[in-house]
Formats: structure tokens, sequence, C-alpha cells
């Protein structure tokens, strides 16, 4: 797989919802780095899409999350969903609303639980032909032990683990790119905590 390419990057946040949220491994380190994620994503124009699993019965999406999302001046889409995965027609469908010229699409994922939501929609992306990167600390679930074997079986099925930081160092590309300062910025502002 090639390096993340600014133009055909599109950044998918599954399931970052209320109940689930007080049983993960780590919240605090997926919640700050997942609206680190969201904010470099607003920086390089790049889409954002957030999915919610059946929000009447696990609540909305984490307060911290989604007031960074509905500030995001990018393009940005929402899905609720029944099924776990996400790959379902309205998901394909806004995809390609989001990124209409691009056929090789590279989905950046975060988001709950790694070993269920995550990794069914993550496979189902590499079997279809997208591209799937991982931000390892922007995914969790109940235990370190879910998640860990969550990331094994999608990097064998060819997803790339990777973080935010680098998502945005290959968005840039280079120190002279007009946002590479912001993001320097960025990077620097508070501690990423567990």
């Amino acid at each position: 797989m090639s390096l993340l390419d600014v133009h055909r990057s599109i950044v998918v946040i599954i399931d970052l919802q209320g109940k689930l949220m007080d049983m993960i491994y780590r919240p605090n380190l997926v919640i700050s780095s997942t609206i680190r994620l969201m904010k470099l994503a607003d920086l390089f124009e790049v889409p954002v899409v957030i999915t919610e699993q059946y929000p009447k019965g696990l609540g909305s999406t984490h307060p911290q999350v989604l007031s960074v999302y509905e500030k995001l001046t990018t393009k940005k889409f929402y899905m609720e969903k029944d099924s776990f995965g996400c790959c379902e027609d309205q998901f394909y469908s806004i995809l390609k609303n989001a990124r209409p010229d691009t056929n090789k699409q590279q989905i950046i994922i975060a988001g709950i639980e790694a070993h269920v939501c995550v990794m069914q929609t993550v496979i189902e992306l590499q079997e279809n032909g997208y591209e799937a990167h991982v931000c390892w600390e922007c995914v969790s679930g109940r235990g370190e032990e879910y998640r860990d074997h969550a990331l094994q079986r999608m990097n064998q099925k060819g997803a790339i683990i990777t973080n935010h930081e680098s998502v945005g160092f290959e968005w840039a590309r280079d120190k002279n790119h007009p946002k590479f300062k912001e993001m320097s910025r960025l990077f620097r502002e508070g501690q990423i905590t567990s």
C-alpha cells in the first residue's frame, strides 16, 4: 500500500458512543487522539464520517468528539446503523459523495469496538478494494486483548496499522507544506493521555 494521499483520504469514526465509551480500554487516549485526527482532517480538508450504532439504546457520540465534529468546516457526513460493520449501501454512497472523483479511496479508521464494528468494517473495506488505515490509538474495545488481537487480524487482512501523527505527516509530505506549521502546533497542544 502507498502512503496516504490527502486527495484520496476519508476519515471514518465508528460508534464512539455513550455507554460503550465507559467500558473501553484507555478511553481518554481514544478520545484525545480521535479529536486530533478530526482536527487534522479539517486542516487538510479531508472529509469526515461519523457513524452511530443504535443510538437510541447505546447513546450518542461522546460529547467531546461530537463537539469537534460539529465545528468541522471540511465535508462531514453522519450515518446511523443497525449492522455492526458500516459497509452497507448507505455507507458506500457516503464514501462516493465524500470523494466523487477518486476511485482508490484511502479510509482512515477510528472507533470502537475494535473486535466487532471496527474489524468488520475494515475487513469488508479491504475485500471491496478500499485501503484501510487503522489508527491504533483511536481504536479500542472492552479490554486490551480485544483491541490487540483485532488489530492483528485487521493487519493480517491487509489493513495498515498507523497513528494520527503519521497520518498528518503523510498528508503534508514536506515541511514546506502550507499547513505544516499549524499541524506542528496541533501536535504540541496538550499531552495525549491514557
